[in-house]
């Protein structure tokens, strides 16, 4: 098993060793070393002891241009503005719940605090971890079942997100045909299906919508694996569709790829991926991204970590909170005034609770 784990900080390095050798992996901190960054106390709050933020990726790791890379942006911000030190670490591949609770556990025991997994799947390991490490706030992404005193569930509204993406998918759509791509057969990613469904039939219930899953679980590679997408893609391009949404992590970049290339417009997930460099040659027919500010709960609870209030239990986010919404950087996209106003009016429908977005298809 391969395990990687990024350290952002010189004075680190050694105890990272330590940890990369009882993990079973290696390290990789010589970016960080050229910049010459030094590990430095916070200075938010005189309370704070820990070492810094520890991040554990979900499957496709960091450079999924997705998922992960919106919580990598929280964390370096965190890191930044409180001046803390901080390790991220990549998933191994085909990796067992225990490997993640050994993850987190080496985290905190090395002081870094908050430490927080990326993904549902970390679900058992934070449960774990958290009462081996009472002293330690946790936090998960996507999942709010682990009860304790000293965790965070970080879950997000994804279905309302995905509502403003169907209806510019409908709005743009030419043929009346639009496609759904699913990284893996889970309620999580239902729920993203369900409110671009039901944001595509409230422009048009006649528009045609293709829907396809890469894969039933998520060791099958359907968040990791760009072929997979691109190929979904392509035959929802085949079969008439000319805009795509894909929930679909690093698998994602493939259905990008497959779009821009037969110059069909796609719409991205989680974070803004017409910014992203890896997909600048597809980035034109990127109509928008349906925004999920990972980062922004990342940075939400390390601030709490940081001024000596954590905060724990659920915490929920819709587009009313901001943390949600739909970007708009593509020029061509804020060009069709009919396609920005309709999703301006969709998202104060929902935040103003005149439309519920369904949860399931």
């Amino acid at each position: 098993m391969r395990r990687v784990s990024r350290l952002s900080q010189v004075a680190v390095a050694v105890a990272s060793l330590a940890l990369a050798a009882s993990a079973c992996g290696k390290t990789s901190s010589e970016a960080a070393q050229e910049e010459g960054g030094k590990e430095q106390g916070s200075g938010a709050s005189s309370s704070y002891k820990g070492k810094g933020i520890g991040l554990a990726y979900d499957i496709g790791g960091q450079g999924d241009q997705s998922f992960n890379d919106a919580a990598y942006a929280g964390y370096t911000k965190a890191r930044k503005e409180f001046k803390i030190g901080g390790v991220d670490m990549e998933p191994g591949d085909g990796e067992s719940s225990a490997d993640k609770v050994q993850r987190l556990e080496q985290l905190a025991n090395q002081g870094y605090n908050p430490v927080i997994g990326v993904g549902f799947a970390y679900a058992p390991a934070v449960e774990a971890a958290a009462k081996k490490f009472p002293k330690t706030t946790f936090g998960i992404i996507d999942d709010n079942t682990v009860k304790a005193d000293n965790v965070a569930g970080i879950v997000f509204h994804d279905e309302q997100g995905s509502y403003l993406a169907g209806v510019a998918a409908a709005k743009a759509s030419k043929a009346k045909h639009v496609g759904f791509v699913g990284g893996v057969d889970i309620p999580l990613i239902h729920k993203f299906e369900a409110g671009f469904v039901q944001g595509v039939k409230s422009v048009d219930p006649k528009i045609e919508i293709e829907k396809r899953y890469l894969s039933e679980k998520p060791e099958e590679g359907g968040f990791a694996s760009p072929d997979k997408g691109q190929n979904a893609a392509g035959g929802q391009i085949e079969a008439g569709a000319d805009v795509i949404y894909h929930a679909a992590g690093l698998s994602g970049q493939g259905v990008i790829q497959e779009a821009g290339s037969q110059k069909k417009w796609v719409i991205g997930v989680d974070s803004d991926q017409y910014k992203h460099k890896a997909l600048a040659k597809y980035k034109q027919y990127i109509l928008g991204s349906a925004l999920k500010d990972i980062g922004g709960a990342v940075y939400d609870l390390t601030k709490s970590v940081v001024e000596g209030d954590p905060r724990t239990g659920e915490r929920r986010y819709d587009l009313k909170s901001g943390r949600l919404g739909f970007s708009d950087s593509n020029p061509r996209y804020r060009a069709m005034k009919d396609v920005v106003a309709a999703v301006e009016k969709a998202k104060q429908d929902v935040i103003s609770g005149k439309v519920k977005v369904r949860t399931a298809p």
